[in-house]
């Protein structure tokens, strides 16, 4: 019975955060969403950025959604840096998806491919750019994060896969006319 509670709780934490955070995540000023995006990206790119594994956004646009958080960055290449904007005057691709879908992503919980084909990560414009960033995606490595944010990043995206598959789980018994 405790583990059906605990189950329970996790399902609505991970399916109604994202709803709480929604508010605060859009209040929250463009300046510090940009550093705190900036300061990870950097990190995590930080091989592929020393390889030139970049050179592909140089005069191109990502636009990356949130959209459960209604959160909306552009991003950039140029002089081996990362850009980041709250508006461009170009897009020329965009990646849309639900924060726990991109949780999911970043633990190595799902795969881009598996996400886009159930439609729940929208690539829109470029296609050979789109593929490329989704390359990018698939080969990200951890290694410039302290083993302690990594540790996290796993045990929390293995929160919200437990608690998503609570929900899809839930979802396949109501397809099949089962009450739960």
């Amino acid at each position: 019975m405790f583990k059906q509670l605990f189950t329970q709780i996790q399902h609505q934490l991970v399916v109604n955060t994202p709803k709480v955070l929604a508010l605060p995540s859009r209040l929250m000023p463009f300046s510090i969403q940009q550093k705190c995006l900036s300061d990870l990206l950097s990190r995590v790119l930080k091989e592929a950025i020393e390889d030139g594994d970049l050179v592909f956004l140089e005069d191109k646009w990502l636009k990356v959604m949130v959209t459960d958080l209604h959160l909306t960055w552009f991003l950039s290449f140029e002089k081996e840096q990362i850009i980041i904007k709250e508006k461009a005057s170009t897009t020329d691709v965009s990646f849309s998806a639900s924060v726990n879908d991109l949780i999911l992503v970043a633990g190595r919980k799902e795969d881009a491919d598996t996400l886009f084909f159930q439609r729940r990560l929208s690539i829109e414009g470029d296609t050979e750019l789109g593929l490329e960033v989704k390359n990018l995606l698939d080969n990200i490595e951890f290694d410039n994060l302290s083993p302690l944010v990594e540790k996290f990043i796993q045990h929390f995206s293995d929160f919200v896969h437990s608690g998503l598959a609570t929900q899809r789980h839930v979802e396949e018994l109501k397809n099949k006319n089962i009450e739960v």
